[in-house]
């Protein structure tokens, strides 16, 4: 693994456990009801992620958006299926966000240095240790 640069970032702990995976990033808000349960494919139309999936990833993004009816909708259907995101990192949490998390036992963090955001990229390897506080950040060079 000599080809990898590691880097580990401080963060705050929204709701525990561990999740690692490939991530993805998102500028838009997402509401998870518009993604595909079958495949976690991002449906919305002119949204960042459109036509990617967040199945099994670690999913960044500033923000939800949505009604907690269709936002805890979407979260159901996809950890149903098997394709929720494996860990969350999120700028500005709500609360419907952080009950999903909580309800569906994903790890959701936030309060992330500046320079993680300005690091991270899809496709890298991620690991999210909410109670420990910890993103561990792994980049092919």
């Amino acid at each position: 693994m000599s080809d990898k640069k590691t880097f580990s970032f401080k963060c705050h702990k929204i709701n525990g456990g561990t999740g690692e995976g490939k991530s993805i990033v998102s500028s838009d808000a997402i509401n998870f009801y518009n993604a595909d349960s079958e495949t976690g494919v991002i449906i919305e139309k002119n949204h960042a992620l459109k036509g990617k999936s967040i199945a099994r990833k670690v999913v960044i993004f500033p923000n939800g958006k949505g009604s907690s009816i269709v936002q805890g909708d979407g979260i159901y259907n996809l950890t149903q299926k098997g394709t929720a995101p494996v860990a969350m990192i999120i700028k500005e949490p709500d609360t419907i966000l952080v009950a999903g998390a909580v309800i569906w036992r994903i790890p959701l963090v936030d309060k992330v240095p500046d320079e993680f955001y300005e690091q991270v990229e899809d496709d890298d390897y991620i690991k999210v240790e909410a109670d420990e506080g910890l993103i561990t950040l792994m980049k092919a060079s």
